[in-house]
């Protein structure tokens, strides 16, 4: 196709339970060039897999095996992480008014859509980045 990976150079945490969906998100990752941090299933392997790895973006489904993923959310905010948050339901009217900005995308969706989106987000912080280090 001759595009470039639009993820090149990035590490993208995957956290979803539904074994297929997280598949496919991490064949989308991959195929736009980024590496994959899991998939994985819980909160608490999300949580770890942060502290092991430099996360630069995340794919997480509000929903997990053992909870919703705010307290995920809530860490990779705090460290300008950009996130899209992918769930069958949304998410509470609480999470949203307290971070308006978050990109969330309801189920089913386009896989290859929404990593593009995220490369936008990756860009974007790497931009603001830039700028003010200049």
């Amino acid at each position: 196709m001759g595009e470039i990976p639009v993820l090149t150079g990035s590490l993208v945490l995957v956290a979803e339970d539904q074994i297929f969906i997280a598949m496919d998100l991490a064949l989308a990752v991959e195929d736009a060039g980024g590496e994959v941090a899991g998939p994985v299933a819980s909160v608490e392997n999300a949580l770890a897999l942060i502290e092991k790895r430099p996360i630069t973006a995340a794919i997480l489904d509000f929903n997990l095996t053992d909870g919703d993923i705010t307290p995920v959310v809530m860490l990779l905010l705090d460290a300008n992480i950009p996130i899209i948050i992918q769930s069958g339901v949304g998410i509470p009217p609480e999470l949203a008014i307290r971070f308006p900005n978050l990109v969330v995308y309801i189920k089913p969706y386009d896989s290859a859509d929404l990593v593009s989106k995220l490369a936008v987000l990756i860009a974007a912080k790497r931009s603001h980045a830039e700028n003010w280090t200049e």
